[in-house]
């Protein structure tokens, strides 16, 4: 089974993330179990998804936090896709998930982010890491996560700034 971090330990993934379909988005098959469907099949098939209790969402990078909006907050997960590690939109797609519309579930990165980010990303909100790379040394990454011990401005894990701080 494949593994990941999830709040700064390294745990079985439970959940299968389905990739965005080819065709219709209504006509893609959502399997039983922990699934993380691509927001166009949530969008598709909101109604039939929503009274399952084992469905998140995944946001690629070139769609908004707003597309899913409070739809969040009934979720047990989502997940921001990095395509690449140079595409830096899902950090904004993270904070705004946690900020704006007040989810509390397993936040999750997915694909193509490399473990320098991992602090950064859980400033932003995001508590569940997993790789692309299936040979990522996870203990490394989970070790990456206190790469810093203090931080200048505010974040979804420390409101206030520094400054503020030591007022």
């Amino acid at each position: 089974m494949p593994k990941l971090v999830k709040d700064g330990a390294i745990v079985d993934d439970t959940w299968v993330r389905l990739d965005k379909p080819e065709g219709d988005a209504t006509e893609a098959k959502v399997p039983a179990g922990q699934v993380i469907v691509p927001l166009s099949v949530w969008k598709a098939q909101r109604e039939q998804l929503k009274s399952r209790s084992d469905i998140g969402v995944w946001l690629d990078s070139d769609e908004s936090a707003l597309e899913l909006g409070d739809d969040a907050k009934a979720l047990p997960l989502v997940a921001v896709n990095f395509p690449g590690f140079m595409d830096g939109r899902a950090f904004s797609t993270a904070r705004l998930i946690r900020e704006r519309f007040g989810f509390t579930g397993e936040l999750r990165a997915v694909g193509a982010f490399i473990r320098d980010q991992l602090c950064y990303l859980s400033r932003c909100g995001v508590n569940s890491f997993r790789f692309d790379d299936e040979a990522a040394d996870l203990e490394a990454a989970k070790q990456s996560l206190k790469d810093f011990t203090e931080f200048y401005q505010t974040g979804v894990d420390q409101p206030q700034p520094l400054f503020r701080r030591r007022a």
